[in-house]
């Protein structure tokens, strides 16, 4: 047989053969070299084969057993390995991913998909495979590792396929299945870790910021958010990231962990991504969300304790004194007021402190607590500042010190009433003509000690009555003359006039 480069095929114990080989193969396994004597009356007797084998000739036969099937055969299927968690197997119309080694039943191989470097690629049960194949995959769970041999009739049966398998040759099959997937699937989800508490889900249209690791089907780790150091922040269900991703952030809470299943229909398709990301690829999502917020969301406030009796609350341009906590929403401290010797301090309305903060300590009495969540537009927004990450939400833990009524923007002093009619004569003390600073100094602070009027709220009066001077002190001389002393009534509506 190898002078005629093809082996021998035929059927066994029906006298298709001669007797003496009939016999001599019976019990012999794949790989096994036996030596066969068969004396003429089991071979071709008194006759022989003409020009060939002569009468009553006895025949020396050296046999390699290459295959061995029979027509009653099924598929043989073997695991060799299986993942402990397997959510779903393959079921007919499933497109797979797999690696294998195809070799003859003695060993010889014939085809590998590791040698090409890229798995194959396929629908089951479809046609696409040959019928051994078509049987084998199904039951598999991704990762799962099968020894599958396929008899000739549900491979390439009598034809063989090119050079390198032979007509009626069992195929043996080592399988690793990477991935698969139906087109008909939709996002799978896994809640892995939900809050107690979930005051509200993210919805379409929602920013959102999440850590995450992205894996294929075999464990194979193509992204990872942790390893920047930093968050993943988009919209959700705009179309700004993968559909899958878009739909499997859909009703998550804040510090929820999740893990996403995204078909490759839903991903990245038949092309993949980059190098990391082969075509047709099931990729999974094991997402932890931070925190997430609308940019119609007010300040969110919650009162924790307020006190009773409370009648007089804050205003803007009140100056006010406060403690406060800020941390993200995952719990990550930022700052806080307890770290100083004193509580902090702000004019309200004075741009001062950002928007959400200002808007929350409002309305409050002394002595009340309170919890602000603050979205990033009223924040630190897109950009976030020294320690606030970009588009930070962040919760406030607030107590009000003390309060002292404000004066309106633009003011430094009020007058309770109206001011002196001779307010140039009773400001100047010594009635020299001109009042320099300690004089105007000493009337103002004697207006508010008799209630007859009050400055803009500071932690230096001194400081503000000295710009009170600058501002009248119109040459910078070092004193006021009554022509240069003016009320900011006054200076308001001249500034009307003008502008008439």
């Amino acid at each position: 047989s190898y002078d005629r480069g093809a082996t021998v095929a035929g059927v066994v114990g029906v006298g298709r053969l001669i007797t003496g080989m009939d016999r001599g193969l019976q019990g012999m396994c794949v790989n096994e070299r036996r030596h066969l004597i068969v004396p003429p009356h089991l071979g071709y007797g008194s006759i022989g084969v003409a020009g060939l084998i002569p009468p009553d000739a006895t025949l020396y036969f050296d046999v390699v057993m290459l295959d061995i099937w029979n027509k009653d055969d099924k598929l043989q299927i073997t695991t060799l390995s299986k993942p402990e968690h397997c959510n779903r197997t393959v079921e007919n119309s499933d497109f797979v991913r797999y690696h294998y080694n195809g070799t003859l039943l003695d060993g010889t191989p014939f085809d590998s998909s590791y040698s090409k470097d890229s798995t194959y690629d396929t629908y089951v049960g479809t046609g696409w495979l040959i019928k051994g194949m078509d049987q084998g995959l199904l039951g598999m769970c991704a990762g799962e590792k099968r020894s599958i041999i396929i008899p000739p009739f549900l491979a390439y049966g009598e034809k063989g396929y090119g050079t390198v398998i032979p007509p009626q040759a069992s195929l043996v099959f080592s399988v690793l299945l990477v991935d698969f997937h139906n087109p008909k699937d939709g996002v799978f989800l896994e809640h892995l870790e939900v809050p107690e508490s979930c005051k509200r889900r993210a919805v379409t249209g929602d920013f959102v910021r999440y850590h995450y690791n992205g894996t294929l089907m075999d464990g194979t780790l193509f992204d990872s958010s942790y390893s920047r150091n930093h968050t993943y922040n988009t919209y959700i269900g705009k179309g700004y990231i993968i559909p899958g991703m878009d739909q499997g952030l859909q009703g998550v809470c804040m510090g929820e962990r999740r893990r996403v299943v995204v078909p490759p229909h839903l991903a990245y398709g038949e092309n993949g991504a980059g190098d990391k990301i082969p075509g047709s690829a099931v990729l999974i999502f094991d997402v932890h969300i931070i925190d997430f917020h609308n940019p119609a969301d007010p300040v969110e406030i919650e009162t924790v304790y307020r006190p009773e009796g409370c009648n007089i609350t804050t205003r803007d341009r009140d100056f006010v004194r406060y403690h406060y906590n800020c941390s993200l929403l995952d719990g990550t401290k930022l700052f806080s007021s307890h770290d100083y010797e004193k509580p902090q301090e702000v004019t309200l309305g004075a741009n001062k402190v950002i928007e959400g903060l200002n808007t929350g300590l409002l309305n409050m009495c002394a002595g009340e607590r309170r919890v602000l969540i603050i979205p990033p537009h009223l924040g630190h927004g897109e950009s976030g500042a020294r320690g606030v990450p970009g588009s930070a939400v962040l919760r406030f833990e607030v107590e009000l010190i003390s309060m002292e009524e404000g004066v309106p923007e633009g003011y430094l002093f009020i007058w309770h009433g109206e001011p002196p009619a001779n307010l140039y004569e009773q400001m100047d003390l010594n009635k020299d003509g001109e009042i320099p600073a300690d004089e105007f100094s000493t009337f103002i602070k004697t207006q508010v000690a008799e209630g007859k009027g009050r400055l803009m709220p500071s932690s230096d009066p001194e400081k503000v009555i000295a710009d009170m001077f600058r501002n009248q002190d119109r040459n910078q001389d070092g004193k006021i003359t009554s022509e240069e002393l003016k009320l900011k009534s006054d200076e308001d509506q001249e500034k009307i006039h003008e502008e008439l």
